[in-house]
C-alpha cells in the first residue's frame, strides 16, 4: 500500500503559515515595574519619587515610561531625570516641572528612552535647595 505525500506536506504548510500568523512570546509587553527614588533628609528636605515604567521588547535598552510621581521637601524642588545619552548634560529630565514646597506631581507618560547597548538607563531623583542641587538618588530601570 502507498502512501501519498501530499497530505503530510499540505499540513506542515498548513502548520507553518498558521505559527507564522499567531504573534510570538517575544513581542508581548513586558511587566510593569516601579522604581522608587529616596532623597533628602527627614522632614523639611525629603523628596520622594516613583517612576513606573515598561520594558520594550525587541528593542535594545529601552524603556516605556508610564507614570512618574514627585512629592517634594517644604523647602526644595525636586525633579526626576534620565541619563540621557543624547544630551549634552547626561541628563533630560522626566518631568514638565520640578515639584517645589511640599507639593506633589504626578505626570502620566506615553514616552520611550533608549540608550545604545551598553549604557546602563538609570532615572535620578534631585532636589534644589536655595539653588544647591542636592539629595541626589539614583536607581538602574
Amino acid at each position: 500500500m502507498r502512501i501519498s505525500a501530499l497530505p503530510a506536506a499540505i499540513a506542515l504548510v498548513a502548520a507553518t503559515l498558521a505559527a507564522g500568523a499567531a504573534p510570538a512570546a517575544a513581542d508581548t509587553p513586558g511587566p510593569i515595574l516601579t522604581v522608587e527614588l529616596e532623597a533628602g533628609t527627614a522632614a523639611l528636605h525629603h523628596n520622594t519619587a516613583k517612576v513606573t515604567y515598561q520594558r520594550v521588547d525587541g528593542a535594545v535598552n529601552s524603556v516605556k515610561i508610564i507614570s512618574v510621581e514627585i512629592v517634594s521637601g517644604e523647602r526644595d524642588c525636586a525633579w526626576v531625570s534620565w541619563n540621557d545619552p543624547h544630551d549634552v548634560t547626561g541628563w533630560s529630565n522626566l518631568t514638565s516641572e520640578p515639584s517645589c514646597n511640599g507639593t506633589g506631581l504626578i505626570e502620566s507618560h506615553d514616552q520611550i528612552i533608549k540608550a545604545p547597548a551598553g549604557h546602563p538607563l538609570k532615572v535620578r531623583l534631585a532636589g534644589d535647595h536655595l539653588g544647591e542641587v542636592v539629595h541626589k538618588d539614583i536607581e538602574k530601570l
